[in-house]
């Protein structure tokens, strides 16, 4: 069965095409901004396992509960830096909505064995 909706991480694509691709293990996020609008689709469809899957191995927690009453209602990528296919590490920074509020945070990500992870984060504002 194929979602058609457009993608929680703000692209117009299809989940199954964007980061639902991701999610499954069908293909891994090119960028550090790609597995980030991925990993706060994670977020937004409760898939802990992809969050723990690309978390980078000397900062991932031993388990992750999340809230199923949280509710993410939009993504804004607010800058770049690095992160492409010919860089090691990146930064992305964003603002994530939820019903009653916003996370506004810049996340770090590596390359391990040439798969993007997150690394961190640092609360802004």
């Amino acid at each position: 069965m194929t979602s058609r909706a457009s993608c929680p991480c703000g692209l117009a694509q299809p989940y199954d095409a964007c980061c639902g691709r991701f999610h499954t293990g069908a293909a891994a996020a090119p960028t550090a901004e790609a597995l980030m609008r991925s990993r706060y689709c994670a977020f937004v469809k409760g898939e802990a396992s992809y969050l723990l899957r690309t978390w980078h191995p000397d900062t991932r927690p031993q388990s992750l509960d999340l809230d199923p009453r949280m509710r993410w209602t939009g993504l804004e990528i607010l800058d770049t830096s690095a992160g492409s296919a010919f860089h090691g590490n990146g930064t992305v920074t964003f603002r994530a909505s939820y019903r009653g509020g916003s996370l506004h945070e810049r996340s770090s990500f590596a390359r391990v064995d040439g798969a993007w992870v997150y690394v961190d984060g640092v609360f802004l504002d």
